[in-house]
């Protein structure tokens, strides 16, 4: 059968390509619809700026994504070491001189062209590919707890205590991720269990220390977002009010694109809650239907993986797709009030740099395994048939 272009130049699961290509369009949408009220208050109404900005912003992560699964899969392991190193100091230079932000520094400015630089988002993406070449070399030992589990585990609390102090939620959804894949990777569970115990009193410490020198910095935000979700009060709840007024108003076709009315009261409808403007003009056909994407990306993942006899690139692809699909359903579960407020962008729909960027990395990194699965499940097919 001859080959056609898709087969040619798109290579990997061509439903995980549909499933990004849905989500775009989706994004660009939202995002126009969304910051009508951004442009007549900075940019003197021209509401086709961000428009243009985010389709850059989308292209060059697609660009991203298409480079990515180019690359066989196995250099990643490789990298991941170099990556992690890098993040290090990248983390550090952001926690003591970034740019600050609502008293957290988590960006870095790039000098000369202003552009900022979210150094947990390389951060994320390096660990994942680190802790799954750690698992995938060490699983002749890997119920060892000197030689397998600590060198993978000491990077894990490195690198999310680096990144706790100016994003919990962040820091947390990468330590959970690290932990599945950790459980996947066939890790004694006592010890599993264990590092969340430590992880439980060290995050303990860090309070106490933190009130100790008078530097609570995010700590009140996190309190005051855990006790206005807990409130029965009502007070002081205008995001979840706002966002659960825009869900309401979807009804279950919705307003149709362009004629949200939140957008106009709720913050950051373009990135945080944009999952509630989605609601809103598409109704709960339109929400589910978000949902159903990013399930089912996670459902491809785990089909090809299944047939897949490699343990890094079933372990890296696992754990790029639980990583992005776990911050999906905590951004949605705030949106419709089921979390407290925690910041965390909605992958592939929000607007965004850095964010969008790695995630359209780590979505090629999964094409990239995607691509070797299928290649290898071809020549053994092959095979057969000369046989």
């Amino acid at each position: 059968m001859q080959a056609t272009w898709l087969d040619k130049y798109f290579k990997g699961d061509r439903t995980i390509w549909l499933i990004v290509f849905i989500l775009s369009i989706f994004s660009l949408l939202a995002v126009y619809s969304s910051t009508g009220t951004l442009a007549y208050k900075f940019k003197s109404g021209n509401t086709e700026y961000y428009l243009v900005k985010h389709l850059s912003i989308l292209l060059l992560g697609l660009g991203l994504m298409y480079a990515a699964h180019a690359i066989r899969y196995t250099y990643y392991s490789k990298f991941s070491t170099i990556a992690l190193i890098l993040s290090l100091p990248l983390l550090v230079l952001t926690l003591f001189n970034g740019t600050n932000l609502n008293e957290a520094s988590r960006w870095i400015t790039l000098p000369g062209i202003g552009i900022t630089f979210q150094t947990s988002d390389f951060a994320k993406l390096a660990l994942i590919m680190f802790v799954a070449r750690m698992l995938s070399k060490k699983q002749d030992e890997i119920k060892s707890f000197k030689t397998a589990f600590l060198p993978i585990v000491l990077p894990v609390l490195g690198i999310c205590g680096l990144i706790l102090p100016a994003n919990f939620s962040t820091a947390a959804v990468l330590f959970i991720s690290c932990c599945f894949l950790m459980f996947i990777g066939r890790i004694n569970m006592k010890y599993i269990l264990g590092l969340g115990g430590i992880a439980i009193v060290c995050f303990g410490l860090f309070i106490v220390v933190s009130f100790a020198i008078g530097k609570t910095g995010r700590i009140e935000t996190w309190k005051s977002r855990i006790e206005r979700f807990a409130s029965d009060d009502n007070q002081d709840t205008y995001q979840t009010d706002q966002a659960k007024i825009a869900i309401a108003g979807g009804g279950m076709f919705g307003r149709f694109p362009g004629n949200s009315k939140a957008r106009n009261y709720l913050p950051h409808p373009y990135s945080d809650f944009i999952y509630a403007i989605i609601v809103e003009e598409y109704g709960l056909i339109g929400g589910i239907l978000i949902i159903f994407l990013y399930i089912w990306l996670f459902f491809r993942v785990i089909r090809f993986i299944h047939h897949s006899p490699m343990a890094f690139g079933t372990l890296l692809a696992i754990g790029c797709a639980f990583s992005l699909v776990f911050q999906a359903m905590i951004n949605m579960a705030v949106a419709v009030n089921l979390f407290p407020v925690t910041g965390q962008p909605l992958p592939m729909l929000s607007m965004g740099g850095t964010s969008i960027w790695f995630t359209s990395i780590s979505i090629g990194i999964v094409l990239s395994v995607s691509r070797q699965v299928e290649k290898e499940k071809k020549e053994g097919g092959q095979e057969l048939a000369a046989a």
